[in-house]
């Protein structure tokens, strides 16, 4: 059984809690440095990329610097904005592990949320079409070398993987679709294959 950890500072954490033990996980809230002691992988939520930028603290953020260079995680909307560098707002202290560049709110407001048919690579193919829900979504501007891009809307990325990192400007634990929560799985698998 996969050991997940959902950071929980803030956001829609609990709906991928509930997607990832659908998929038979061990999940784990974390909020302190201590909680990420043994997973396998982290899940970073949606939410407010300004509200978690105050309410980090130092300690926490340099664990996550060292946990998200090392294993298998996954930024979701203002997860990704987390991850990534920012083009747009100095409230946003972001990580910046990811070479990608994304401009916060870049698809406008929540009165523009909306959802979208995505266009995906083959690994990420399915029976039924990846359906994005973007809410005040990130817009990416830059995709640097050592990325690869793993669905569209119209012709811009809008989920990408740098290593075992995986980049989602949409909301994918909204729609019931899990085929992203199971390309995480996948990469806890692969770790383990490498490590043996």
């Amino acid at each position: 059984m996969a050991r997940v950890g959902v950071l929980a500072l803030q956001g829609d954490f609990p709906v991928h809690e509930e997607r990832l033990r659908a998929l038979g996980c061990e999940v784990r809230q974390v909020r302190t440095p201590a909680e990420l002691e043994g997973l396998e992988a982290l899940v970073w939520p949606g939410g407010e990329s300004t509200t978690m930028t105050r309410v980090m603290s130092d300690e926490l953020r340099s664990a996550l610097m060292e946990y998200c260079s090392t294993y298998p995680v996954w930024g979701t909307c203002a997860g990704m904005i987390m991850l990534s560098h920012t083009d747009n707002d100095p409230r946003v202290k972001s990580l910046g592990l990811a070479n990608v560049h994304v401009n916060r709110n870049g698809w406008g407001r929540q009165v523009h949320s909306f959802e979208a048919e995505l266009r995906v690579v083959p690994e990420l193919k399915s029976q039924r079409p990846a359906i994005g829900v973007f809410i005040r979504a990130p817009r990416v501007t830059q995709v640097g070398s050592g990325t690869r891009i793993l669905a569209w809307y119209k012709d811009e990325p809008v989920a990408l993987a740098q290593d075992r990192m995986l980049l989602t400007t949409f909301h994918p634990e909204l729609t019931g679709d899990d085929r992203f929560h199971r390309l995480l799985l996948s990469w806890i698998l692969e770790t383990h294959r490498v490590a043996s």
